[in-house]
């Protein structure tokens, strides 16, 4: 005699649907930034470099020495 083999009811398309939209600011904010950026690449007379040595020529030179005193 063999035992009723159990199915799972097929789950209806509405439960199975994913909701994809997305929030307003998802779009807005990368938007922004992206024609915050284009403006300043069109007019870099709006932006001002500081003066003096960058933080990143230090960072760069401190590595070198670093690793130029390993054994």
């Amino acid at each position: 005699m063999s035992a009723p083999t159990l199915t799972r009811p097929r789950p209806t398309a509405a439960r199975t649907r994913v909701d994809t939209r997305l929030p307003w600011w998802a779009l807005a904010l990368p938007t922004l930034a992206f024609i915050t950026l284009l403006v300043l690449i069109l007019n870099p007379a709006d932006a001002h470099a500081t003066t003096g040595e960058p933080a990143i020529t230090h960072l760069v030179e401190r590595v070198q020495q670093l690793l130029a005193r390993q054994p």
